[in-house]
């Protein structure tokens, strides 16, 4: 499998040593030449000088040839910016990284729903850690055919959550709504502007996408 990354930092470098350890192929693009001068002698790996968020230098990537496309600059307007270049570019699956979580809804809105907050993701498993909680992952519990999809609630959206007319074998499990956590229940209604987070049948995802993230190109 081949994977691009935006930005060489430290979590870039980490990743890229782990795929290419189990024979990945690796890009890495960054705007700093002697940071990549510096790898070049340590990763075996394509190496790219410029802005990773300009489509020319990201065409030289081959989106079509790319499994995923990493964008973890130190900078959330660049990655978000990557992101939806590379989406428009055609790379099948994109990893947006943001440090500010107040960003993350606009991700969502935006379609970019692969979206990281490493320092919010390191403070609550340190948080259970401390607190005596075995920390585990959702990826451990969300298996076999099971998937997570989530979007923003528009106006057209808003109402009893039976209105929104899910397919079969998908579930509200709960929304976000101005930074508080909501498990639905009795009266509860959606409103617009909610990030709304449903489990469904992974065969729903091509019907929930096309309702609910936005079109490009």
């Amino acid at each position: 499998m081949r994977a691009v990354f935006i930005g060489a930092g430290s979590l870039t470098v980490m990743t890229a040593r782990q795929l290419l350890r189990h024979g990945h192929e690796v890009v890495i693009i960054d705007e700093d030449k002697a940071h990549l001068n510096a790898l070049a002698g340590e990763l075996d790996c394509g190496l790219l000088h410029g802005n990773g968020s300009k489509p020319a230098l990201l065409r030289e990537a081959d989106p079509e040839h790319t499994d995923l496309l990493f964008c973890l600059t130190g900078n959330d307007q660049t990655n978000i910016l990557a992101s939806l270049v590379g989406r428009s570019l055609g790379f099948a699956r994109i990893v947006t990284r943001i440090e500010d979580p107040e960003l993350e809804h606009i991700c969502i809105e935006l379609g970019l729903e692969n979206t990281i907050v490493p320092a919010r993701t390191i403070g609550r498993f340190l948080a259970d850690l401390f607190e005596g909680r075995d920390p585990l992952e959702l990826s451990t519990m969300i298996r076999d055919e099971a998937r997570i999809f989530s979007f923003v609630a528009h106006e057209a959206d808003e109402g009893e959550f039976k209105d929104l007319e899910l397919p079969s074998k998908s579930r509200v499990i709960c929304i976000y709504r101005e930074g508080s956590f909501i498990l639905p229940g009795g009266d509860d209604k959606i409103k617009g502007g909610d990030e709304v987070v449903v489990i469904t049948h992974r065969d729903n995802l091509p019907q929930l996408e096309a309702r609910w993230v936005p079109k490009t190109g």
